[in-house]
């Protein structure tokens, strides 16, 4: 049974999302303290966290950087919660680590059929490792595809997991257009009705990161983003 981890101070909220996502069959735990939550993550190694923003104790952002940073939890897939809608708001959960971001308020089928996807996109990186090569090469960009690792000139980086599938998907796809739904579909495992400027704001951080050789991502006026 996949678990989830909901850190959110808003009891009302953390109960309705832990009995729904109990009903869909995941084990889930609820902490209220952004303190305490980072704890809990650490000793429980979740499958998935949904974590609010603004939080008593640590904020969101703060407990991001630090799940990013142990190595137990690096790819743990972290959806965060929050009341600040602003793409902004979004950039900065994304810089954080943040593989997705969804603004108060919210359905709940929403956040059901996200936690969905995250779980089948899980469960499709397991099985593609098993017959995966190791290495694959664009230029002066290095993807390691069973340790997840990416080197860029000479350089390892630090990308989020969403941000290595985002780059593994394009060069797999080298020379194919690939529209922002289709990213969408594919890397996120979301349907076409989800915001496209999630695609948009990632592809603009893995360029950064890329550096000189990040050049090799071409934006296609009006439809999308292809490798060449």
């Amino acid at each position: 049974m996949k678990t989830i981890l909901i850190i959110e101070d808003e009891l009302d909220l953390a109960e309705l999302l832990a009995f729904n996502l109990e009903k869909e069959g995941y084990s889930t735990s609820c902490i209220h303290d952004g303190k305490l939550g980072l704890e809990r993550a650490q000793a429980e190694l979740p499958d998935l966290i949904l974590l609010d923003q603004m939080l008593p104790g640590m904020l969101g952002t703060e407990i991001c950087k630090a799940l990013r940073k142990d190595k137990r939890t690096t790819h743990t897939p972290i959806i965060m919660i929050t009341a600040k809608s602003e793409e902004i708001d979004r950039v900065v959960g994304f810089e954080v680590g943040a593989d997705d971001y969804i603004a108060k308020p919210f359905s709940i089928r929403e956040v059901l059929l996200r936690v969905k996807a995250v779980m089948r996109r899980l469960e499709h990186d397991s099985t593609a490792l098993l017959t995966a090569p190791d290495l694959l090469a664009i230029g002066d960009i290095v993807i390691d595809i069973k340790s997840h690792t990416v080197i860029s000139a000479g350089k390892v980086l630090d990308l989020t997991s969403t941000e290595f599938k985002l780059l593994l998907f394009l060069a797999e796809k080298r020379g194919y257009v690939q529209s922002r739904d289709q990213l969408l579909e594919n890397v996120w495992s979301y349907d076409n009705n989800c915001d496209t400027r999630t695609v948009d704001t990632h592809l603009t951080r893995l360029r950064r990161k890329l550096g000189p050789p990040g050049d090799v991502i071409k934006t296609v006026r009006g439809f999308g983003y292809k490798v060449e």
